[in-house]
């Protein structure tokens, strides 16, 4: 008997594996675009993704200790997870170009989780935040990111920009706070005093200083990141000030601060759900929009399902090594591509870069103050603000945009992301429906053109979508002519390209209030789809399917 492999996640075009008859993986979708992506590959090619990755690599190495110590671990950790989502998840990712590691959206996500349950927390977390993200690939559920509106996305981008910045306070001034999240360590300057240290400060600023005024043009073939923390690293070594140096560099990929499947049980699982949930949900997130936009400036679309399976399975094996969730990160990705990026190889070779920094920079590493890295995220909190995005929405004072980004820039950094979200998404959801009730009803006399027998006949005529919100102004304009002479009342409906349940409830009603009255009601112009409605509800059975024509010529027509 032949055994077929076959799950619906790994077939298809989103799939990586898809077995024939004879056991064989040659019609694979994932081997299939692989062989596609290196075909014609050559030396030259080679070389530009080994200076690309190291490029990428040269990048990476500050952000990646920063994002470590800031995520509530140390810079080790930070380092662990760059390495080891460079090799898997980069290898696996939906596109040649995506370039994964720690990230300062979900690093301020996760220093409060470490606040409250320390490592532990942290390392579960992201372990079930993994299997998540494969449930969601599983689930094809990639294309759901797109339904976020860009105003909310732009707001929470903002809102961990705030709170990477105020977790880095205590690192940049060396000073002493309290509290779980950055709201409270902020208040809490209140009681404990707020008493900066020249030296931690000096090297923060020289490292925010180096970061402003280095020419983007030279930026590019040297970071300047890496040269604040360079000088402020030897100027370190050579003053010995009384700062927070980041500590100890393990010269191994595997910290002793990692996952162990004995410390794994269901209870703590459960328990870490949330948060988990939260975490899931941010690395889908930049990781597509990364995706989307980085896709742009390649050239080259990504696969959602496929980029979701990478990052899942990446942030399912990384804690046990003993690093942070990670996630796609667009500034990096961004580098790879203008550097000149060809495969998914300079991924691997920037994590091989960093991995070389491990081994031969570990000491040195080891040295550099905290207050510098503290610095590098400042500046990056900065500018991974969607700056132009902001401007466009303000300076055209769209206010809808207006409220959605601010609601949820204030949601993300009072709670946590997934409620910021769901906070976004439904205040953009009701902002629609609010302004989606503001139809328009016109009232019209009929003309003398017409025999006496429509004498007293008023014409409404209705634009908009009519749902529970806009079914009082409908009601409140016939109240007005019940009170007239109005003998007849002809609605027409051809502006009208929806309707709900509620509304042809209030049809009904109006309908049995202007018989009351002895009032005659028409209808004209109706839509398929509200037509449809009507009959469902049995509207039209009240009426009478004489009493619906295709214009309001047609309908004064009939009754003349």
């Amino acid at each position: 008997m032949k055994w077929v492999f076959s799950l619906r996640y790994f077939t298809g075009k989103d799939g990586f594996f898809s077995m024939g008859k004879k056991g064989s993986f040659a019609k694979a979708p994932f081997l299939l675009d692989l062989r596609r992506e290196f075909s014609h590959y050559n030396a030259s090619k080679f070389s530009k993704d080994v200076l690309s990755g190291l490029t990428v690599a040269a990048v990476a190495l500050p952000l990646a200790l920063a994002f470590g110590v800031s995520s509530g671990l140390d810079a080790a950790s930070g380092l662990i997870t760059a390495i080891i989502a460079g090799l898997l998840i980069g290898s696996l990712s939906g596109a040649s170009f995506q370039i994964s590691g720690p990230t300062g959206a979900m690093a301020a996500i996760l220093a409060g989780l470490a606040a409250r349950h320390g490592a532990e927390g942290v390392l579960i977390a992201g372990m079930v935040s993994g299997v998540i993200l494969l449930f969601a690939a599983f689930l094809r559920v990639g294309a759901l990111v797109s339904y976020i509106p860009s105003p909310v996305i732009t707001g929470f981008t903002s809102g961990i920009a705030v709170i990477i910045a105020l977790g880095q306070l205590d690192n940049f001034f060396g000073t002493t706070s309290q509290g779980e999240n950055a709201i409270l360590k902020l208040l809490s300057y209140g009681s404990l005093g707020f008493h900066p240290q020249a030296a931690t400060l000096g090297y923060g600023l020289l490292v925010v200083g180096i970061m402003i005024v280095w020419p983007k043009k030279w930026n590019a073939r040297f970071p300047s990141s890496l040269l604040g923390i360079i000088l402020a690293l030897i100027l370190q070594m050579v003053f010995d000030l009384s700062v927070t140096e980041v500590g100890a560099i393990p010269r191994t990929l595997l910290s002793e601060n990692r996952l162990r499947l004995d410390s794994i049980s269901l209870e703590k699982i459960l328990g870490y759900a949330s948060p988990a949930l939260g975490i899931a949900t941010l690395g889908m997130v930049e990781s597509l929009l990364c995706g989307a936009s980085a896709g742009k400036m390649k050239g080259e679309k990504l696969n959602a399902t496929r980029e979701l399976f990478a990052q899942g399975l990446g942030n399912f094996i990384i804690p046990f090594f003993g690093g942070v969730p990670a996630t796609a990160a667009i500034a990096r990705t961004s580098v790879a591509i203008k550097s000149g990026q060809q495969t998914r190889l300079t991924g691997i070779f920037h994590s091989l870069g960093l991995l070389a920094s491990m081994f031969l920079l570990g000491p040195f590493m080891g040295r550099i103050p905290l207050s510098a890295l503290a610095g590098v995220l400042m500046v990056t909190a900065w500018r991974m603000n969607e700056w132009h995005a902001i401007k466009k929405i303000f300076r055209r004072k769209i206010k809808t945009s207006m409220a959605q980004y601010l609601v949820t820039l204030v949601a993300t950094v009072i709670f946590d992301l997934t409620t910021a979200i769901l906070i976004g998404i439904v205040f953009s959801m009701v902002m629609f429906v609010i302004k989606s009730h503001k139809i328009s009803i016109e009232v019209d006399d009929v003309t003398s053109d017409f025999p006496p027998k429509v004498a007293n006949t008023k014409v409404v005529y209705i634009d908009g979508s009519l749902f529970f919100g806009s079914q009082d102004m409908i009601t409140k304009e016939v109240e007005e002519l019940v009170k007239g002479d109005t003998f007849r009342i002809i609605f027409s409906l051809r502006g009208v390209p929806s309707i709900d349940h509620s509304s042809v409830d209030e049809f009904i009603t109006i309908v049995e209030t202007c018989k009351k009255n002895h009032i005659d009601v028409l209808f004209c112009g109706v839509q398929g789809g509200v037509m449809s409605m009507f009959r469902r509800l049995e509207f039209t059975n009240m009426l009478g399917e004489g009493a619906f024509f295709s214009s309001v010529v047609t309908a004064l027509e009939s009754i003349s």
